[in-house]
């Protein structure tokens, strides 16, 4: 089952049941408004949402509509919580090397299975699959973070690796932006400034939509990652992540319970590095900047990579077996905050206009503000 959250305006977005193929989908009105009633109620409305699914992919509900990446909103546009964990030990190894940071062991030596990290994220206001990377000045270092997400049922207290894993009600793609200035600053506010709103895929999945590549808490798929048009990442989510999800959700709940609609995210997908010729490379890319700047450290002993600047594009995407996308594409552009406030400006009047049934040339036109440039 595919499930979306379209942009009606309220802060929740209308549920939608999308096609497999993505190309179909239905409102869910009739069963559910928004996907956090579901997640709260799952075992009486997924089956309903079910039944839905599988009319809409045998061509038998009556008010199907193509489906809109672009109108979508995270699947979860507000969370109760995020948690941010550290699954794959090779970025760690190489975030490590890039910014010269002792006690890690050294990328493509890194074991698989390194001691775990989890990080608390912010979960009130999850970005969609359009949404803009935001920044004040692209002195910051900009980075983007490639990554799984999942989206949990109530998690108690104690619970195993396997109990965990079966609160799994979803899956997603995930990018979180990562400002690498103010997170290396290291000082008492980078663990709140230094990430933007984090993004995610136009649809979450229930697990048997990947099939037999859902297996032991990881998604054994290929994450593509491309950077202003360009292939940079072809990793493999499935074979380096030392800590499956099951294990990842096991930890969180030592001390406390998990509440319906956690959305617990993997960390950036790293693949180890291999030697060639008494030289280490990464034949799979990266799936963030700070990845790379680590290998070039590895190979040259100095970063040349730079990071994002205003007006590149992201996009990240996992394909199943059978060559089609599974959740959708994150496409985003980073723009300063404010070229974004005079896009959001024009938007909300684009809107305004739609509800009103006023055309583009019946509009008034108006001046911009002083001193801002229309993007």
């Amino acid at each position: 089952m595919k499930l979306a959250s379209y942009n009606d305006g309220s802060r929740d977005g209308a549920l939608v049941v999308v096609s497999r193929d993505l190309t179909q989908a239905h409102y869910a009105t009739g069963i559910a408004t928004r996907l956090q009633q579901v997640l709260d109620d799952w075992n009486f409305l997924s089956p309903q949402l079910q039944d839905l699914y599988d009319a809409l992919n045998a061509g038998r509900a009556r008010h199907a509509f193509g489906f809109e990446p672009e109108r979508c909103m995270a699947p979860l546009p507000r969370a109760f919580q995020r948690l941010d964990a550290q699954a794959y030990g090779e970025h760690a190894a190489l975030v490590a090397q890039a910014y010269g940071q002792t006690g890690e062991a050294a990328p493509g030596s890194a074991p698989r299975r390194a001691a775990l990290v989890i990080r608390q994220g912010a979960g009130d206001n999850l970005a969609g699959p359009r949404e803009a990377i935001v920044a004040s000045r692209e002195a910051m270092d900009i980075d983007f973070g490639a990554q799984l997400a999942v989206i949990t049922a109530d998690v108690r207290h104690g619970s195993t690796n396997e109990q965990s894993l079966d609160s799994i009600r979803l899956l997603a793609l995930a990018n979180l932006p990562c400002l690498r200035a103010v997170w290396a600053a290291g000082d008492g506010l980078a663990d709140v400034l230094a990430w933007p709103s984090a993004a995610f895929s136009p649809v979450a999945v229930t697990p048997d939509e990947l099939g037999e590549a859902w297996k032991g808490g990881r998604a054994h798929l290929t994450l593509q990652v491309n950077w202003n048009g360009r292939k940079v990442g072809l990793l493999e989510a499935g074979v380096d992540m030392g800590h499956h999800f099951g294990q990842v959700i096991a930890q969180a709940v030592q001390t406390r319970h998990l509440r319906a609609g956690t959305v617990v995210c993997s960390g950036v997908v790293s693949n180890r590095g291999v030697e060639k010729k008494s030289r280490m490379d990464w034949p799979k890319g990266y799936a963030s900047i700070a990845d790379k700047r680590g290998m070039e450290v590895a190979q040259d002993g100095v970063a040349k990579t730079g990071f994002l600047v205003f007006g590149d594009t992201v996009r990240i995407e996992m394909k199943g077996r059978d060559g089609q996308s599974v959740f959708g594409a994150i496409e985003q552009e980073v723009v300063s905050w404010q070229a974004h406030a005079v896009r959001v400006r024009a938007g909300e009047a684009a809107e305004a206009r739609r509800l009103a049934g006023v055309g583009e040339s019946d509009a008034p036109r108006e001046a911009d503000d002083e001193g801002v440039e229309a993007d």
